[in-house]
């Protein structure tokens, strides 16, 4: 497979969706080759892509790679996702889509602030920061002093805000 013009093909195909490319993964699967395409984006609500607008952007991704040179000639499974909840939160716009989450930060050694990881809610994002409130106090912290950053699945029903529960009233 031809991985450069796979990206090629793809990226404009995806932004039909507002979606983007957010990997692409080629690996030998038995006598079939495994393409795996991970996308992100928006969404409907700016937290991230939709169920429906990943299967129609994989069913047209799926009818361009069948007409495509890109694939080759051997067999190929295709696989298209989104990052998922456990996928670390690397670029600015996937700490914005997480907004108002659970996040775990590893700060980077050697970073101005202490080596333990810091936990608490996303509360606001800039270009080049994160602010994380942690039991009312926020913390900017610059994405340059990220080691890791990844959101943390909460099992039990998030506490309404102030601003949502004025909505019900």
């Amino acid at each position: 497979m031809n991985e450069p013009q796979l990206v090629a093909e793809i990226t404009p195909l995806l932004a039909q969706f507002d979606l983007e490319l957010d990997a692409l993964d080629v690996r030998p699967a038995g006598r079939r080759t495994l393409l795996r395409i991970t996308v992100d984006g928006d969404g409907p609500d700016g937290r991230g892509p939709s169920l429906d607008d990943i299967a129609e952007a994989t069913r047209a991704i799926s009818r361009r790679l069948d007409e495509s040179s890109a694939v080759g000639n051997g067999a190929f499974t295709l696989e298209v996702s989104s990052r998922g909840v456990s996928a670390p939160l690397v670029r600015p716009e996937h700490w914005r889509r997480n907004l108002d989450r659970l996040v775990r930060v590893r700060p980077r050694a050697g970073a101005d602030r202490s080596d333990e990881p810091i936990e608490g809610r996303i509360s606001g994002v800039t270009d080049d920061a994160a602010l994380i409130s942690v039991d009312g106090t926020e913390t900017r912290i610059p994405f340059e002093d990220v080691e890791k950053a990844t959101v943390q699945v909460e099992l039990s029903k998030k506490r309404p805000t102030a601003d949502a529960a004025a909505e019900e009233e």
